[in-house]
């Protein structure tokens, strides 16, 4: 079976069992207020939880004796999925922004690609920098280590901090590199 790569991974969820999954005999309890009862059989902590109108979740399965608390499932579960909301918007996805330039590029067409290269680098994005080759330029990959070394001089006199992070490769009539903003 073939796997599909462009959905995103799926994130196990945390299984909690409740009320009657619950196969320990006794079990540590807290109460729905988060005040520790102690050890005590499941049958006595099920009625606590059915008098609280309320249901017992098997927080912490791998203790011995496992810890169960009384409180309501579905109230656990929302602000458990608030929480990963919470934790997924604070990321900061890295892009890789591309920028093409040839072995005859122009001056002004340079300054302009630095500036693009710029705005990308604040934004805390990496910046692909690909050089193209045709025909005979490809027998003088020179001439494109000098195009890239002035575009990264050019990237430093405007006063920022760069990193390579892969070195100049060069594959097919294609040189490529990556660079990234050095952290403050």
């Amino acid at each position: 079976m073939r796997k599909n790569y462009r959905r995103a991974p799926v994130v196990p969820k945390r299984r909690y069992r409740i009320n009657e999954q619950i196969t320990a005999e006794k079990v540590r309890l807290i109460d729905d207020n988060d005040e520790h009862i102690g050890v005590v059989t499941l049958g006595e902590a099920l009625e606590k939880a059915k008098a609280a109108e309320m249901d017992l979740i098997e927080i912490n399965p791998s203790t011995n004796p496992p810890v169960c608390q009384i409180n309501d499932f579905g109230r656990v579960r929302y602000m458990e999925e608030k929480e990963l909301r919470k934790q997924k918007a604070k990321q900061k996805k890295v892009e890789v922004k591309g920028l093409r330039l040839t072995v005859r590029i122009g001056k002004h067409d340079l300054d302009v690609r630095v500036k693009q290269a710029k705005n990308f680098l604040e934004q805390n994005d990496k910046v692909k920098i690909e050089i193209v080759m045709r025909g005979r330029e490809r027998q003088h990959t020179e001439l494109a280590k000098e195009v890239l070394a002035t575009f990264l001089t050019a990237l430093g006199d405007l006063g920022l901090a760069v990193i390579t992070e892969s070195q100049p490769a060069l594959q097919g009539g294609r040189m490529s590199t990556i660079i990234a903003a050095k952290p403050q």
